[in-house]
């Protein structure tokens, strides 16, 4: 431990607050920050009042803190505080926090230079831009249009800029012009502890869409193998009904078969009537 009387006061401070915090809090979530506009920055603040506690700490003094918590685990979380991140401590679980930082995310426009996360297209419809020298700037990029009550309409979608190609200076006034904001900034999830159940989370992603997709999947794959194995519940009663009565038809079927005379005996008995 380094004496008090070498350490400014408000750094001491600073220590203590965030020890606290690290003892307190239920999650201890660690996000990157980078390339996010201060306005932003104060937006996202705003919407998680009351959810989370956000600091923007010097290195130096979240490590101390981490370091006096004694806490092996929670002292892990270092690996993941590097530049231009933030530490948030919040109540909430550490996926529930990360959605809601996911979700807490705002377009922005594109910058001349930038690659595009995904294909870009201006999709056909009516704009409110008049013609004059527009009418040039969505030819240049192979954009169809035509004139409708005094408006520039775009006859048929187009992508003007492919995804991981460089965004050219004509795709930008474009996508300004017609407001298309084809990036998102907010705070990026990147690895969370958590003090109840003294677990460390690291490399966390949230692809709520895609979980959904993958858990109806696995439900429609886990129904077909119960109904199979003939397993009873809530879930598969319907279909086992459905299976017992068509085991049924089929047994029915095969029991009328076996039933009807053979030839053979029929051919015997028509010659024992014949006699008498």
């Amino acid at each position: 431990m380094i004496p008090k009387n070498s350490v400014p006061e408000e750094k001491i401070k600073i220590v203590e607050e965030l020890s606290n915090l690290i003892k307190n809090k239920k999650t201890i979530l660690v996000a990157s920050i980078k390339n996010i506009p201060a306005s932003q920055f104060q937006e996202i603040g705003k919407k998680l009042r009351g959810k989370a506690i956000i600091k923007v700490p010097k290195k130096n003094l979240i490590f101390r803190a981490l370091d006096s918590s004694q806490n092996e685990k929670v002292k892990k979380l270092k690996e993941g505080i590097g530049d231009s991140v933030a530490v948030l401590f919040s109540d909430l679980d550490c996926f529930e926090l990360a959605l809601e930082l996911i979700e807490k995310k705002s377009p922005v426009k594109a910058k001349v230079g930038q690659e595009a996360p995904e294909d870009i297209e201006v999709h056909e419809g009516p704009t409110e831009l008049v013609p004059g020298p527009a009418i040039s700037e969505l030819g240049a990029l192979g954009i169809p249009i035509q004139i409708e009550k005094g408006k520039i309409h775009i006859k048929t979608s187009k992508v003007i800029v492919k995804e991981g190609k460089e965004i050219s200076e004509a795709a930008v006034g474009i996508m300004n012009k017609l407001d298309i904001k084809p990036f998102s900034v907010g705070f990026v999830p990147l690895i969370a502890f958590d003090n109840q159940e003294s677990k460390l989370y690291s490399n966390i992603k949230i692809d709520r869409e895609g979980t959904l997709e993958e858990l109806k999947n696995a439900f429609g794959e886990a129904l077909s193998f119960a109904v199979e194995i003939s397993y009873a519940c809530g879930d598969t009663i319907e279909f086992l009904i459905r299976k017992a009565g068509s085991h049924e038809k089929v047994i029915e079927n095969l029991a009328g078969q076996n039933n009807e005379p053979k030839s053979e005996d029929t051919h015997n008995q028509n010659s024992e009537e014949e006699k008498q």
